[in-house]
């Protein structure tokens, strides 16, 4: 491999580091135009594909149980998700999403999301290059 190939940890470091640095003026933009933390349009999210139990929810969001029950409870309150037994076993409970929870997940996600100015900046055949190369990487 020649020197200045860099390995598969370097360029995910770098990619990582591109997205999680220049997200949190679109968290802060989430969290005015639903009004909630983060935290709970995050256990929302996950519960998009379909119920989980709270064990579930808490390991999908990489949340202790403790506070997976707080943001739980609270999302509850607020109309988002309920809890039901668990028909295949009746000593859990599922939780899913109502259609208030669908219908602020979508705002959420509707939340404008401009390209951070070092993706603005490449030229027309650097982003062309970088669609391609992201979507062999796609599943």
């Amino acid at each position: 491999m020649p020197d200045d190939t860099p390995t598969t940890d370097q360029v995910w470091r770098q990619l990582t580091h591109l997205v999680m640095d220049t997200r949190d003026g679109w968290k802060r933009a989430v969290v005015e135009r639903t009004g909630m933390p983060f935290s709970r349009i995050r256990i929302l999210r996950r519960l998009l594909p379909g119920p989980l139990t709270a064990k579930e929810l808490a390991r999908a969001a990489t949340m202790d149980a403790p506070a997976t029950t707080v943001v739980v409870n609270d999302l509850e309150e607020r109309g988002l998700v309920t809890r039901e037994i668990d028909p295949a076993n009746r000593r859990t409970k599922l939780i899913s999403l109502t259609a208030a929870g669908r219908e602020t997940v979508a705002d959420a996600l509707a939340t404008p999301d401009p390209a951070p100015a070092e993706l603005a900046d490449l030229t027309p055949a650097d982003l062309r290059t970088l669609h391609q190369i992201l979507r062999k990487l796609e599943h």
